[in-house]
Order: structure tokens, then C-alpha cells, then sequence
């Protein structure tokens, strides 16, 4: 049974004949107080919940019945309704424990969508309960290489969720596979046949976000010499990865929100609404909350697209894993190079599961593939892999062979050596936003005294 709580008659009817017609069970009251009298009874599957009961509460008589709903029934799914206007009020019902929020008016297929993976995941978190996930021979984890109990963690997640349409958030420090998890969830999925479509937020400026996310008309503007489809639209009934997602400026999170929201947007030049059906996968390896407190995420934003929140550990908490990952990296680069097949001995496997890895995953894998090429052996020993450690911390780097990191660094550094520490010209001129640019002078502790 779905309980539906709302004062207007008219919403309750039209969600009624809504849920009977997707053959669903529903029973609707008008007040909190008939609602109590319900779930004190029986257990229902789900809660569609509006959030005002009266003009002069501003919502407060639908947070005290949404904690009484949570208190009682701590495991069944509650949706909250509210307009586009009060979805603050829809993130106070979240951190009590909502999970999710719907906007009037709304999406008939979308809110569907959402119900159906609520209850996918309430019915695989149920059996999950009585009896351990097992492994399934047609799970592909192409690419994720380990057996260690934190990457198994992982794995079982991704295997809950990736069948449904939830929308997850995967974190966790650079370089330790973001991108891999997220083919995962999309590999696994019923839209599998359907595009991946990758984009880094992160690299894409202010003024460009809606020509690249929505697409443009021809003619939109100055430089629209053509028709050009939007990364959304390219993505439809598939899966769309937000790389970066942190990075995002608050101009573009707020257009970005609206699509999430209601999976419509509109093109550059082009006034007329698009439909779009998509299962959003977004990662970072910023922490979401404290920007949230310091402004520069937005919270509504935040709980849309972490309704699962998958946490990658860093390669030093799964060092079991590191033999296993050397070995696929000398393979994949012998292969690669047509060399002979090369191994290691135990004492370079020792020396290696002892390094602290900073970088990750991708810093193995560079440490291990230039190894391979530098020393010629067949037999890799710790010594080998010991002096292209020392190698790498005496030498200095040329541009080619620097990091993705330390060239924005560099580039940034040049920009405020040019115009002289102005902030506005330097974010201009590197075509970001200024909240983006005090970000990376954080992430790589640039102090700058601004003029």
C-alpha cells in the first residue's frame, strides 16, 4: 500500500488513479492526524507526503508528521511535495530522513520512476538483511581488479543499485577510480544498450555549461553556426556521468537542478521544452558538505544527486589489492608494447605495499608501467621499483610529463603573474568562475594577496 497525505482533493485523486493505473495499492487521507491512524496500523510501502497543511505553518505541521512517520516507520520510504519555490523546506525534510522530493506540479512518468526505485532498493536493502549478497557469474567488473573486504564493499553496492535508477554520488580521493565504478553501475544496468555519456564539470566554463549540457540552435548566438546537440540529450535513455561535479560554479548547479529535477531543459535558442529520460551518475573528490557550509554547493542540489552515496577508499586502505593490481598493469602494458611477459618478486611486492601512494591508484600504475619500461627485466625487484621512486622525486619533470594537476597549477600561477593578482582577470582569463578559482587555490594551497 502507498499512503498518500494532502489536504487538496484534487491531488489526492489524481495520485490515486495515477498509482492504480501503474498497479499499485493506494489509500488517501486529507490530515496528519488520519494518516497516524494508518501507519500506526500497518506498515505501508511507501509515503507520498505534501509539506504544507495550512497557510500559516510554512511547513512545520508536515516536518512534525514527517519525523512521526520516521519515528514509527523508520524504514519505508517517504516522498515530500512541495512547490519549486519551497524546496528549502524539501531539504529540511531530508536531513530528517525524507528520501526524496517531488515538485508541483509533477512529472507523472518521472515520479513513477522514482517510486519504482524506492522500493527496489527498500526490497534489496529487506533482503539483504535476512541473507548476505552473493556474488552473480553475469555481475561485470571489467576493469576493477582486487578482492580486498574494502573493494568488495564497494562492489556489493554497485551491484543493489545498478539495476535501479537512483541517482548515486561516488567519492573518494583522485586517482582511485571514480570513472571505473561508474561504467560499473552503467555496465550492470537495464540501460546498458543505451549511451555513457562522460562530462568533466570541472572543465567546462560559465558561459559555456548550457550550450554544452542543453545544446544551441543555429543562430543562438554569435558563434552558432549550426544546430548542436547538448550532452543531455545525447545521454537520453542512458546514463550521464557528472565528472567534477564539485567544481560546478553556483550559477550553472541551479540550471543543472532544474533538469534534474523534472528531466526537461531547454536548448540555447530554442523556447520550447525537451524531455530527456537519464540515470545521473555524479563523482567528486570534494567534500560536499563543507562546501555546502561554506556556501558554494547548494544543499537541494546535494540531495538530488546522492540518494546513494558510494565512498571509494584509497589505495593505502586496500593495500591486499596492490599485488593484484601490479600484476594487471605489467600485463596490460607487455600486451600493449608486445614485450614477454614480466613478473616481480615478493620483496618488490613487500616494497610497494608499503609506499604511501598519494595519488592512488593512478600513481601505482605510472610507478609500475615506467618500471617496466626503464628497467628491461623480466624480473622486476624491489630495487628496480626503488629507483624509479628516487628517480621520480629527483627529477625535474618537463610540461609533457606533468601531471593534469601540476600543469593547472603552473597555468594558474602564470595567470596571476600576468594580470597582476586580480582575481576577476585571472578567473576570466582562465575561464572560470571566481568561486571555482578560490577552489583550486585551496586545493593547491596558492596563497595570493589580492589586489
Amino acid at each position: 500500500m502507498i499512503l498518500i497525505i494532502d489536504d487538496d482533493q484534487a491531488i489526492r485523486v489524481s495520485l490515486t488513479i495515477l498509482l492504480k493505473r501503474s498497479g499499485y495499492e493506494p489509500e488517501a487521507v486529507a490530515s496528519p492526524k488520519e494518516a497516524m491512524t494508518i501507519i500506526r496500523a500497518v506498515e505501508p510501502q511507501l509515503v507520498l507526503m505534501d509539506m504544507n497543511f495550512s497557510l500559516t505553518t510554512s511547513g512545520e505541521e508536515g516536518l512534525t508528521l514527517l519525523k512521526q512517520v520516521k519515528l514509527f516507520r523508520p524504514d519505508v520510504p517517504v516522498f515530500l511535495m512541495t512547490a519549486w519555490g519551497s524546496i528549502e523546506l524539501a531539504v529540511k525534510g531530508m536531513q530528517l530522513g525524507a528520501f526524496d522530493f517531488v515538485t508541483k506540479p509533477w512529472n507523472n512518468i518521472l515520479l513513477l520512476q522514482r517510486i519504482e526505485t524506492a522500493l527496489e532498493l527498500t526490497k534489496s536493502k529487506n533482503e539483504e538483511a535476512s541473507e548476505s549478497i552473493k556474488s552473480t557469474d553475469d555481475f561485470d567488473r571489467s576493469f576493477i581488479i582486487g578482492r580486498s573486504a574494502a573493494l568488495k564493499s564497494v562492489l556489493d553496492v554497485v551491484r543493489r543499485v545498478a539495476r535501479t535508477n537512483a541517482s548515486v554520488l561516488i567519492t573518494g580521493e583522485s586517482g582511485t577510480g571514480k570513472e571505473l565504478i561508474a561504467k560499473a553501475l552503467y555496465r550492470n544496468s537495464l540501460r546498458r544498450d543505451k549511451n555513457f555519456v562522460k562530462v568533466n564539470l570541472g572543465g567546462i566554463s560559465q558561459t559555456l555549461f548550457e550550450s554544452e549540457m542543453f545544446g544551441h540552435k543555429k543562430g543562438a548566438f554569435t558563434d552558432a553556426s549550426a544546430d548542436r546537440i547538448g550532452r543531455f540529450e545525447l545521454a537520453d535513455k542512458g546514463t550521464i556521468f557528472l565528472d567534477e561535479i564539485g567544481d560546478l560554479d553556483l550559477g550553472s548547479q541551479v540550471k543543472l537542478l532544474r533538469v534534474l529535477q523534472d528531466q526537461t531543459f531547454e536548448p540555447l535558442g530554442d523556447s520550447r521544452p525537451h524531455k530527456v529520460d537519464v540515470r545521473v551518475v555524479s563523482a567528486t573528490n570534494a567534500d560536499l558538505v563543507t562546501r555546502i557550509r561554506e556556501h558554494t554547493f547548494r544543499e537541494d542540489l546535494f540531495y538530488r544527486i546522492n540518494l546513494i552515496t558510494i565512498h571509494l577508499p584509497a589505495l593505502r586502505e586496500r593495500r591486499d589489492d596492490i599485488p593484484l593490481l601490479v600484476q594487471y598493469f605489467l600485463t596490460k602494458q607487455c600486451e600493449a608494447n608486445g614485450l614477454p611477459l614480466v613478473d616481480v618478486t615478493s620483496d618488490a611486492l613487500t616494497f610497494l605495499s608499503r609506499l604511501p601512494f598519494s595519488g592512488n591508484i593512478r600513481e601505482l600504475k605510472n610507478l609500475v608501467e615506467r618500471t617496466l619500461l626503464m628497467s628491461g627485466k623480466k624480473l622486476l625487484t624491489a630495487a628496480d621499483f626503488e629507483a624509479q621512486v628516487h628517480f621520480e622525486e629527483k627529477t625535474p619533470r618537463t610540461d609533457s610529463e606533468l601531471t593534469l594537476d601540476e600543469i593547472e597549477k603552473q597555468t594558474i600561477l602564470t595567470a596571476f603573474d600576468k594580470y597582476g593578482n586580480n582575481i576577476s582577470r585571472v578567473a576570466n582569463s582562465l575561464g572560470i568562475s571566481r568561486a571555482a578559482l578560490y577552489r583550486r587555490l585551496e586545493k593547491y594551497g596558492i596563497q595570493i594577496k589580492e589586489n
